[in-house]
């Protein structure tokens, strides 16, 4: 995704194993980190680390969004995935916002965002109903992706 990394640490388990620690700076002063356990007693060597599979809920439920910075921007960062053989959506009009969905190679359900208007009205934040989808099709859409993912590794 282009963050630079900032920090890296092992940390060496008592018991045995390791666990690698990176954290990237996502911007705005805005820090993302990982851990990657390495022969850790009780931590399986091959597990999902996409929270909506574990939860067995669609690929959008829980994920990351970044701000893309502008239509222009958000285009060519979709251009830039697909050049490096990522599955991505189209853009998808939010009305508010434009989006593109993908995942990372450990099953992480990513978006990059860029708003299209001033947001924040009263109406912006008040829970409301704003659109009415199946959740079948939700799951299909975001198998679709993940297969498309695993077809390009």
């Amino acid at each position: 995704m282009g963050f630079k990394v900032v920090r890296c640490d092992i940390i060496k388990v008592v018991e045995g194993g390791r666990i690698r620690h990176v954290f990237f700076d996502a911007g705005r002063d805005q820090l993302l980190a990982f851990m990657e356990p390495q022969e850790v007693p009780g931590i399986p060597a091959d597990y999902d680390a996409g929270i909506n599979a574990g939860l067995g809920v669609p690929g959008s439920f829980y994920h990351f969004a970044f701000e893309a910075g502008s239509e222009v921007a958000l285009e060519a960062k979709r251009q830039e995935l697909l050049a490096k053989g990522v599955a991505v959506t189209d853009i998808v009009d939010h009305e508010w916002a434009k989006s593109i969905y993908f995942t990372d190679p450990n099953g992480i359900s990513l978006e990059y965002c860029c708003l299209t208007r001033d947001v924040g009205t009263a109406d912006d934040v008040t829970m409301q109903v704003r659109v009415e989808r199946p959740i079948q099709a939700m799951r299909e859409r975001w198998e679709r992706l993940r297969e498309a993912g695993t077809a390009a590794d």
